[in-house]
């Protein structure tokens, strides 16, 4: 039986915590290195119902993408949503592993996964390489098979991705012929010049706001975007990341049991149009 040590040790392997932004906070929020692990379940978000879901599964332990305690904390008193989660792990032998931007920019990593998942084939490339490894970086390049339209590429993604309440929002001609596609996990802003620069045809990713995708659609001859749900862009990731570790521990003898929950945490949860309401 491994012990949480060792699976950290495999995680970081993959996903080292060197490679975080320096804001960040990844690795092992609770748990005894020394404790066995046997059941692993993987989650975008460590929340109240991921806790639920590991207790009944009678996971040991939780890796999750987005950090719990990203600003530091002074308290994990049972006094806030917070506190109740880390209590709930720890009353019950659960331990809690993070990659987050350590896992975005591996290779592969966060957008690797999303780009598979919409249906990119052939080689993929950072969009932005890290500046110690080509290989790595934020968001990933690569190509369709052969053009389609715009909305037609839009439908592909949607049903490549799970889905949420919000869907996909697109700016762009939908007759458009597309093919060279950016995508980026997670919040893309800082990412439009990047991939106006890049000459592909579309950006996909997630948490654009309206100023800055208003002013670079103004701008033409860049790409279409394509703007999902933060929490869609990410859930890829889990299954590769579990694959990973389930692979990487039997040809070391080691067997865990990995699973990827598919509940939704996406913050929204429904929608409306104004006309519903007229």
């Amino acid at each position: 039986m491994p012990t949480l040590a060792d699976i950290v040790t495999e995680l970081e392997s993959r996903y080292d915590p060197r490679w975080a932004e320096s804001w960040d906070a990844v690795g092992l929020v609770c748990g005894d290195p020394a404790a066995e692990v046997r059941k692993i379940l993987f989650a975008v978000d460590p929340v109240a119902v991921v806790a639920e879901e590991a207790l009944d599964w009678g996971a040991d332990l939780v890796v999750t993408h987005h950090p719990l305690y990203l600003r530091g904390t002074t308290s994990v008193a049972a006094t806030t949503s917070k506190g109740r989660l880390i209590q709930t792990l720890i009353k019950n032998d659960i331990g809690l592993f993070t990659a987050h931007t350590n896992a975005d920019v591996a290779d592969p990593g966060v957008s690797d996964a999303l780009a598979r998942a919409v249906g990119l084939t052939g080689p993929l490339v950072p969009l932005s390489p890290a500046a110690d490894d080509p290989r790595r970086g934020l968001g990933r390049v690569g190509s369709l098979p052969e053009p389609v339209s715009l909305a037609e590429f839009t439908r592909q993604a949607a049903r490549g991705l799970p889905a949420t309440a919000g869907g996909l929002r697109v700016a762009g001609d939908p007759d458009r012929a597309v093919q060279r596609i950016a995508v980026s996990g997670g919040s893309g802003d800082s990412l439009l010049g990047t991939a106006r620069a890049a000459g592909v045809d579309v950006f996909l990713t997630a948490d654009l706001r309206h100023h800055p995708a208003s002013e670079f659609m103004e701008n033409s001859g860049g790409p279409a975007l394509i703007d999902a749900a933060h929490w869609a862009t990410e859930w890829p990731w889990l299954a590769d990341a579990a694959h990973h570790l389930a692979s990487a521990s039997a040809a070391r003898g080691i067997t865990v049991e990995t699973r990827v929950s598919e509940t939704v945490t996406d913050a929204w949860n429904t929608t409306a149009k104004c006309e519903d309401f007229t």
